[in-house]
């Protein structure tokens, strides 16, 4: 990449003077525009940083107005990150602003819906005057607006006891998504079928004076979004429920990245594949040409996919009629289904880890946070207006290995690249909260001294003690093999093991660490989304003018490459390495990480299946074991927000919230049972298990962190 930059500014080097007075006035006066942005970031200062009182919440919570920790933000920091867009577009905004409950009156945006589904209530302020909900956010796109989902929407946490709150910039959130987004469409659905509640959407969406000025506009646009929204549904049902507090993100990436990269010879191919449990074929040779009937061959993409599974449902002449059941065989031939949730990662030290996600896929070096970064859009409805080109150089198809291709996938998207550049940078201020003493109790400093050297002896190896006050601080990712950490495994083996049709990318080469690697037409799905995030930050913003749009993206890429301080080197720890065979063995691994402000992060483990700290130290019981013992609990509720400050966690029963049964797959408990002594250290030993007052000790010390 770098390489890349010197080539583009050897380039201008080389253009006539007219022209190169003009590039440097246009930079000047985008230097000056960044210049006014930084000052704009300031210009929010609510005192409560948008927080509101909630006396009568969800799952019988009420809490007053939430106070803050120092995590190195002020006011104007915390609602700058809850409102800058990075290109999400979920539904037209002004659909959104005027929908109602599907079986209620009260708008959709209402509060204590918002509330049902733990995202958190906010209150008009500067950046975010319609007091949407903290993450929620109005985007415009080629002259639309949207609402969307910025990066706070999923890592910003709240914690409640005795009656106050806390929030925590960058922490885990609470939020069921899946539920979230069926009651959306649920809403929907209602709205279009019901005449009452038709007219009254109609009405309260035309007298905004926003996007639309005709009743047909609405209805048809309302139509659009409900199928899209139901498609989305539909691709992403798991058989796993995810509950409070969790998503599998990487599963819904994979196959928003699928849908956009297949092609129609592809799809051609799996729909005649697609056979029914009595494996007859689902399609005719017939059925399939109808169904796929003017579709565009190498990029479908949204509209064309919703396309598609009309006709794949229609009892039409002509169409198969598929039934539910059907379609969920189908979709099983071209997706793969999410069904590995995993707790929200903090934010917090992300700027300063070398590798980041719960199996280090992704690392921190170079450009890396970029496409990481676009990678998250992609899977948080980012518009991806993607097209087939005619081939000729592009900048795009040369980094993501199409410039070979008779045709290039052109990666125009509504992902603001320059805005995931500023929140990145935003977050290296970002530090870990400290246990408020005031609030949630003092720490018995006798205790944790104590549990000081219990963590040096079990915990140290992996999970390296930091200051958070730091700068230059560094956050080595200590990975361990499936095998050795003995956690649930399927989120790990699904990053590895998921595939699909490469479409495009089909024989293109991706350069990996250890040499250049052909993409077969069945390629993992993680090799595909690496090719296209490729080309997606090398796509400048089509909303800005043409020279402004490259300086911009010269800016980002330059800020990108020269201001990450994180080198590129080899994952540290205990796992199985990449081969020729295996290309992608060392994701088959899990990372530890510094444990600073763990406390504030429950539930624990990747998989979010132990409620609380205390209960992490606990073993899983197994066959054999004593029944009188303690043992980490196999069912416990999640949703509350109530602080147990004595285990460390939220508490887990006495409330109807999501039921955790980690005896399903995806949810197992097992593994990470270092304080027990069935899991071996870094070095092979496995240590004595701590005895109940040496947890407790524990317990204390990492209050400190």
């Amino acid at each position: 990449m770098i390489s890349l930059l010197l080539s583009l500014l050897s380039l201008l080097k080389k253009a006539s003077r007219p022209l190169l007075l003009l590039c440097l006035a246009i930079a000047s006066a985008m230097l000056i525009t960044l210049s006014i942005g930084k000052l704009y970031q300031n210009w929010d200062t609510d005192p409560n940083r948008g927080a509101i009182a909630m006396p009568s919440g969800a799952l019988g919570e009420s809490y007053p107005t939430p106070r803050y920790l120092e995590q190195g933000w002020d006011n104007a920091d915390s609602l700058w990150f809850y409102n800058t867009t990075q290109g999400s577009n979920l539904l037209p905004y002004d659909l959104f602003m005027a929908l109602e409950q599907p079986d209620s009156t009260e708008l959709f945006r209402d509060n204590a819906l918002i509330d049902k589904y733990r995202y958190l209530p906010q209150k008009p302020t500067f950046f975010n005057p319609d007091g949407l909900p903290v993450g929620f956010v109005k985007d415009t796109y080629q002259g639309k607006s949207y609402i969307g989902l910025t990066c706070a929407a999923c890592h910003t946490g709240q914690i409640n006891y005795r009656g106050q709150a806390i929030r925590i910039d960058g922490g885990p959130t609470m939020a069921d998504m899946p539920g979230f987004l069926a009651e959306l469409e649920s809403s929907m659905r209602k709205t279009l079928v019901t005449a009452t509640k038709l007219e009254h959407f109609t009405q309260r969406v035309l007298a905004r004076n926003g996007d639309f000025t005709q009743k047909d506009e609405v209805i048809a646009s309302l139509k659009e979004w409900a199928n899209n929204l139901m498609l989305y549904n539909g691709v992403n049902h798991s058989t796993v429920e995810y509950g409070y507090a969790r998503l599998d993100a990487f599963g819904r990436i994979y196959n928003r990245v699928l849908k956009h990269v297949i092609n129609k010879k592809q799809v051609h191919s799996l729909l005649l594949l697609a056979t029914n449990k009595d494996h007859s074929r689902m399609l005719t040779p017939e059925q399939a040409a109808r169904v796929l009937e003017g579709v565009d061959k190498t990029i479908i993409g949204n509209k064309n996919f919703a396309v598609i599974f009309d006709r794949l449902r229609s009892t039409n002449p002509g169409y198969p009629g598929l039934s539910r059941e059907q379609l969920f065989r189908l979709r099983d031939l071209i997706f793969n289904e999410p069904n590995a949730p995993v707790s929200y990662p903090f934010l917090w030290d992300i700027t300063h880890s070398d590798y980041v996600q719960w199996n280090g896929i992704a690392s921190n070096a170079g450009v890396g946070p970029l496409g990481r970064n676009a990678g998250e859009v992609i899977g948080v409805f980012g518009t991806l207006d993607w097209t087939a080109q005619e081939a000729g150089f592009s900048l795009s198809a040369k980094i993501s290995g199409q410039s070979k291709k008779q045709k290039r996938v052109d990666f125009k998207s509504s992902i603001d690249l320059v805005n995931l550049r500023r929140l990145e940078h935003h977050l290296q201020r970002l530090k870990s909260p400290k246990w408020p003493e005031d609030i949630l109790g003092k720490i018995d400093r006798t205790k944790a001294a104590r549990g000081e050297l219990i963590y040096e002896r079990y915990c140290l190896s992996c999970h390296e003690v930091i200051d958070h006050n730091n700068w230059d601080r560094v956050i080595i990712a200590k990975m361990s093999g499936l095998d050795e950490v003995g956690t649930d495994p399927l989120m790990a083996l699904n990053s590895v093991n998921y595939t699909g049709k490469s479409g495009n990318f089909k024989h293109t080469i991706q350069q990996q660490p250890a040499g250049g690697l052909y993409i077969p037409e069945e390629a993992p799905v993680a090799m595909i989304l690496t090719s296209v995030t490729r080309g997606t930050v090398t796509t400048p913003d089509p909303d800005k003018w043409i020279i402004r749009r490259w300086l911009d993206w010269l800016y980002m890429m330059a800020s990108s490459v020269f201001e990450n301080e994180i080198e590129r080197t080899i994952k540290n720890g205990n796992y199985q390495p990449d081969t020729t065979a295996q290309p992608f063995n060392s994701l088959l691994a899990y990372k530890a990480r510094s444990l600073n402000g763990i406390w504030a992060t429950a539930p624990y483990l990747h998989n979010g299946s132990v409620p609380s700290l205390y209960e992490l130290l606990l073993p899983k019981k197994r066959a054999g074991d004593p029944e009188n013992g303690r043992y980490r609990p196999n069912r416990f509720e999640v949703g509350a927000r109530e602080f147990d400050p004595i285990k460390v966690g939220f508490v887990s029963s006495g409330f109807n919230g999501f039921t955790f049964d980690t005896t399903l797959p995806a949810n197992f408990n097992t593994g990470h049972e270092y304080a027990a002594g069935r899991t071996a250290q870094l070095n092979g030993e496995a240590l004595p298990p701590l005895s109940d007052a040496q947890r407790w000790d524990l317990v204390e010390y990492l209050k400190t962190l």
